[in-house]
């Protein structure tokens, strides 16, 4: 039996129209939250909200939000909190992947800021847009007001230069989510995860392009399988759960044993 422990407690997932996002729509929804995702993708947005709303039950709120706009991500967090009660947990997870095979000399300028602004800049606004009134928030039998945590990437602990622009924005998650955990105890815990070769969008859905790219580059993943979509999972549900409120300023590598720290 799956625990309640986010009963009368909203979750805002960025990213949340698929793969990690839409995974731990379900978890976090099945755990008793309601929950708000947000994407660009309109029509793939609605879509899960629906899947996850019969699922489970619970009320599910599909945003359409560009990240990397001040102006969206501001309308975004008013509608949420017009929808939602509180936001106990943000599953920062919005992120896209450019220019794979390119190195740090060969990477257009307008490639560098789409992923900057995206990867990077859309993790701090989006943060920053709602640190405030998260931290403001009280919850009875719970010393915490809320759970932040952060997307980045093994990109970001062993860097990979096939994708140099890639790897420096999740270098920058994980600097942000320690700089914002610094700030924002006691109140809130904010920690950041590393996941790293498994079957979501970024590789087509498909474990054959993994298989390539770890061939390519002459990787064997000491647990000797590709991740899954609910490894990550599992994670990002510990660090919103009871079980982790010792837990901030982390980040958690999530990758089979591929992490060099």
């Amino acid at each position: 039996m799956v625990e309640k422990f986010l009963e009368g407690k909203g979750a805002l997932i960025t990213g949340g129209a698929s793969g990690f996002g839409r995974g731990v729509a379900y978890a976090f929804a099945e755990r008793g939250a309601n929950v708000a995702i947000i994407d660009i993708n309109e029509e793939l947005l609605e879509e899960t909200a629906k899947k996850v709303a019969d699922k489970t039950g619970q009320k599910i709120i599909p945003i359409v939000c560009d990240v990397s706009k001040l102006d969206q991500v501001e309308t975004m967090v008013k509608q949420a909190y017009q929808e939602l009660e509180n936001v106990y947990v943000l599953f920062n997870n919005a992120g896209i992947g450019i220019a794979y095979g390119k190195n740090i000399c060969r990477l257009r300028e307008e490639q560098w800021d789409k992923i900057m602004s995206v990867n990077l800049k859309g993790q701090w606004l989006v943060a920053k847009s709602l640190c405030r009134k998260i931290k403001a928030q009280k919850f009875d039998n719970d010393s915490l007001s809320g759970r932040i945590i952060c997307n980045a990437s093994l990109a970001g602990i062993n860097l990979n230069p096939k994708l140099p622009a890639y790897s420096i924005t999740k270098i920058g998650v994980i600097a942000l989510a320690k700089l914002l955990s610094m700030t924002l105890a006691p109140r809130i815990t904010v920690n950041s995860i590393a996941p790293g070769f498994h079957v979501t969008g970024i590789y087509k859905d498909s474990e054959e392009v993994i298989e390539t790219v770890l061939k390519e580059r002459n990787i064997q993943i000491p647990l000797n399988r590709i991740g899954t979509v609910e490894d990550v999972v599992d994670l990002v549900v510990f660090l919103a759960s009871p079980a982790s409120t010792y837990i901030t300023g982390q980040c958690i590598p999530v990758g089979g044993g591929l992490a060099k720290q």
